[in-house]
């Protein structure tokens, strides 16, 4: 699988389809893998490129603070690597923020950007969930750490599902490439640090703010504010699922993303 050197970092992506390019950027405790379910829809009508973001996956973990600038950084580099000038970017919660930090600084290669169950700043309750997942990831085995977020994630329907839960946590301690300890403290301090509410109207491309009814980690008002900031923007609020809609709820995802994308072929043909 390939991998480039950036920023000091060897950074690992992976490229699958044909048609317009379309960027997924994975949030906290997770890495390009976190889209694998909606992968099969997205592949059959574009070019999608996924990353592990700088401390996950397969992708270099260095021991200094991390910031989300610099994870977009880290995007846009990789953009630029693989001789990509325009592309869709699709991000997830600390995804969505890397998403926003990559269309401010780069607005020239994001063609439309898609927000999902994001935000532009944390409240008080988020922030200090966020803190303690840093904290916590250094005191307690991956199992428990995972028994402690995923309350956050899912919903009690999904939770309700025989050994659901159970395989989840059984996927992650199992999974090859593990997160750091001092990689999900140094996200965890980045997405504190974050704030782009007096800069969204800065973003101009199309953008779709998607989250679903039930999330409680980041619930309605966080993607209120973004869609409300952005201006050329639309806000999509679907009634199944919570925070981790990804994996819940896939293909309601998916569609929401594809009917958003659909409708913008006509202008980016126009603009390559």
């Amino acid at each position: 699988m390939p991998k480039v050197q950036i920023n000091g970092i060897d950074l690992f992506y992976d490229i699958k389809g044909k048609g317009e390019p379309l960027l997924l950027i994975a949030g906290f405790l997770c890495d390009h893998a976190y889209w694998s379910l909606i992968m099969p829809s997205l592949v059959s009508q574009y070019q999608v490129i996924r990353l592990d973001n700088r401390g996950m996956g397969r992708t270099s973990a260095p021991e200094n603070p991390y910031n989300l600038k610099q994870m977009a950084n880290d995007v846009a580099a990789l953009l630029d690597c693989i001789g990509i000038n325009k592309i869709h970017v699709a991000g997830h919660s600390m995804g969505g923020q890397i998403a926003q930090e990559l269309v401010l600084a780069h607005p020239k290669k994001v063609e439309s950007l898609i927000l999902l169950s994001s935000l532009a700043k944390g409240d008080g309750l988020f922030n200090s969930i966020i803190e303690t997942w840093g904290d916590l990831c250094k005191n307690v085995d991956l199992k428990l750490y995972e028994k402690v977020v995923l309350p956050w994630i899912f919903t009690d329907t999904f939770y309700s599902i025989p050994g659901m839960i159970e395989g989840l946590i059984e996927f992650a301690i199992r999974y090859p490439f593990p997160p750091a300890a001092h990689s999900l403290y140094h996200h965890s301090r980045a997405m504190l640090d974050f704030d782009t509410t007096n800069r969204l109207q800065q973003i101009h491309c199309p953008t779709l703010v998607l989250m679903g009814k039930q999330d409680i980690l980041t619930p309605l008002k966080f993607s209120q504010q973004l869609a409300q900031g952005i201006p050329n923007s639309e806000l999509v609020v679907l009634d199944g699922g919570g925070h981790g809609f990804l994996i819940e709820s896939p293909d309601t995802v998916v569609s929401a993303m594809l009917n958003f994308l659909g409708k913008l072929k006509p202008a980016y043909s126009n603009s390559v």
